[in-house]
């Protein structure tokens, strides 16, 4: 039982305090359904996308995230669909999130401007009984500290704004609104809310040659009274077909220098719809001394909706653009 202490510290630190609450994503650029309701349907297909991640592998109780999201595009793109269910672990808690996604998007130059409205229903669960629990006295003795299991069911709103083109992306949004009460305890006070998070994102493919682009992308991601976090990624895209990158995360540590994590990303279209991407995170901050990094895989497959079907019976479908 490596480090138990150290890890009900962590799950109490994040319960508690003001903190990011969300959970991490080290290929945002494939899950922005996660972070901004305005994407639904921006890609002009219709996608459902997987996604897995252990985070600061051999630390018991490390968070450890599920993604299933769909999302599709209508009528002529003007309309976006989007649903995200999430499910996050961190020590003896557990988290639940269904997000409805609606966007609507308007011809703005070469591409779209959306912008789109999310519904979420939060399910959170929390085992005080865990036999993982290690503390100084009995744990019944503080009356802020529940006994056994407890769950609370909470609805939140949230909003975002989306414009993308074949070779620009640029998103702003506050998928959550509501500050919830998160606190478990009896007693009267609230010890916990949920807590803000604003996101900012972009990215942008230069053209080097015929079989080779850079595609330099950066997420911003803000919540009150903690460190600004800034994921920055530079990828290379060979033959529009396989990527290699690397990302800075930055902001996430006060104690240990700027720098969380660095991170290696590699993805391939294995197939005309389908997507397969992989990211391997290395920890700086000063929980590198308990954990192995983080691991993370994402599977994305989109099929052509009546959308991505020219006018005409002798054009061609319209080329998917994954990356």
């Amino acid at each position: 039982m490596r480090k138990v202490v150290l890890s009900l510290i962590m799950v109490m630190t994040l319960l508690v305090s003001h903190a990011q609450q969300d959970q991490q994503y080290t290929q945002f650029m494939y899950n922005k359904l996660a972070y901004n309701p305005a994407f639904a349907g921006s890609m002009g297909m219709i996608c459902a996308t997987g996604i897995v991640r252990s985070q600061w592998l051999g630390l018991e109780g490390a968070p450890s995230t599920q993604v299933v999201s769909f999302d599709a595009s209508l009528y002529e793109r003007r309309i976006g669909l989007g649903l995200n269910l999430v499910r996050n672990s961190i020590g003896i808690s557990d988290r639940y999130d269904l997000d409805a996604a609606y966007a609507y998007h308007l011809p703005v130059g070469e591409g779209f401007l959306g912008f789109g409205i999310q519904g979420t229903a939060r399910y959170l669960q929390a085992n005080f009984a865990d036999n993982r629990l290690i503390a100084t006295q009995a744990i019944g003795t503080d009356a802020s500290i529940p006994a056994g299991m407890e769950t609370k069911l909470l609805p939140n709103f949230g909003f975002g704004i989306y414009y993308n083109d074949d070779r620009l992306y640029v998103g702003v949004s506050a998928p959550r609104l509501i500050e919830n009460n998160i606190d478990f305890s009896q007693e009267s006070a609230i010890i916990s809310r949920e807590v803000r998070h604003f996101y900012l994102m972009g990215g942008y493919r230069i053209k080097i040659r015929e079989s080779l682009e850079l595609n330099p992308q950066i997420l911003v991601k803000y919540a009150q009274n903690v460190p600004l976090d800034i994921d920055v990624n530079l990828s290379a895209i060979f033959s529009d077909r396989y990527v290699l990158g690397g990302t800075f995360r930055v902001g996430g540590s006060t104690g240990s220098g700027p720098v969380e994590s660095i991170d290696i990303l590699f993805s391939a279209q294995i197939m005309e719809n389908l997507i397969f991407g992989i990211s391997y995170d290395i920890t700086v901050s000063e929980l590198k001394s308990y954990n192995s990094g983080s691991i993370e895989g994402v599977v994305r497959y989109c099929f052509r909706g009546p959308d991505t079907v020219r006018s005409s019976a002798k054009e061609e479908y319209r080329n998917p653009r994954f990356f």
